[in-house]
């Protein structure tokens, strides 16, 4: 078997992108989007019609949330499992907000016919959105826990029962290389792979029953050093490495007992964390920021299509 092969064996692989034919090929369980996939897509040509739709839109906002929508639909038809659709990031220090935004996706989605079970929500991972995690998940909507740089905000999403969280492996490396000067990491010494397997550990070891996805790789390398963690979201340009791979791939991480409990996160310690954390603070922001960035392009995409001559 090549590494892609082996690695589905030990882990779920879930694909990092909305580029339908990259999923046929590879054959994940299931996939993600965010709005810098959402905005990348929406070029793609399988998504052409969606896009017309959304254009003769009068109601941008609208139009943004009936592109997720469809794109989201089609990745449904294709992969078995889950397909994570990401509230908007502006919202992301707003609860409430959140909760609305997450409620009323999956209604346009069980309008087209895909129902909650098949969906995964993905907020950020501020306090606030941990909250509307538990609000959602009280409900049986299933959240995706995102932007995760710190094992406090892992901690935090895990007992407010979120289905899964997303740290992101290489953020943390480029932070940690702009920071130090290093020019490169050997595999088990780079920050964002060490960052994953001490958040895995330590929900094995404390028996938490939410699901660590690894995601933001920037080399197989670094899948491989986490394989058997619960899942991994890589790109189509990575996955095709690993099929590629002709080599045996060694199982990285494996379940432990379940020995430790430990007490719930306030909400000053989660804030307090980040504040000392000057890594995850710096990436949390700057991820809510570009993803809102990303969303602003789709918007501008739009109104330029809408205002365009017939």
């Amino acid at each position: 078997m090549n590494a892609l092969e082996q690695l589905k064996t030990m882990t779920v692989v879930v694909a990092d992108t909305g580029d339908l034919e990259a999923i046929r090929k590879y054959q994940p369980q299931d996939c993600t989007t965010n709005p810098s996939l959402i905005l990348k897509a929406a070029s793609l040509p399988g998504y052409a019609q969606a896009l017309r739709d959304a254009q003769d839109m009068d109601d941008v906002e609208a139009a943004i949330d009936m592109l997720t929508i469809r794109i989201g639909t089609e990745l449904t038809r294709i992969v078995p499992g889950y397909v994570s659709t990401e509230v908007d990031a502006r919202l992301s220090f707003d609860t409430d907000a959140m909760v609305a935004k997450a409620r009323h996706l999956i209604d346009l989605y069980q309008k087209a016919g895909v129902g909650k079970e098949r969906i995964l929500i993905k907020l950020a991972t501020t306090w606030e959105g941990v909250q509307a995690a538990r609000i959602l998940e009280a409900e049986g909507i299933h959240c995706n826990l995102t932007l995760v740089f710190s094992k406090e905000q892992a901690i935090a999403a895990a007992q407010a029962g979120a289905y899964l969280l997303s740290p992101f492996v290489g953020r943390i490396t480029d932070w940690y290389k702009k920071a130090t000067g290093t020019k490169d990491y050997a595999v088990d010494d780079d920050p964002g792979v060490q960052s994953v397997r001490e958040i895995y550990h330590h929900f094995k070891s404390h028996g938490y029953q939410t699901i660590v996805m690894g995601a933001s790789f920037r080399s197989a390398a670094q899948v491989k050093a986490l394989a058997g963690c619960d899942r991994l979201t890589v790109s189509p340009q990575l996955l095709g490495e690993l099929e590629g791979d002709q080599g045996h791939l060694e199982r990285a991480l494996t379940p432990v007992p379940a020995t430790e409990t430990e007490p719930p996160v306030s909400e000053a310690d989660f804030r307090w964390a980040l504040a000392s954390n000057p890594m995850a603070n710096e990436k949390l922001a700057e991820g809510i920021r570009g993803f809102h960035e990303d969303t602003e392009k789709l918007r501008t995409l739009l109104r330029q299509k809408q205002a365009a001559p017939a």
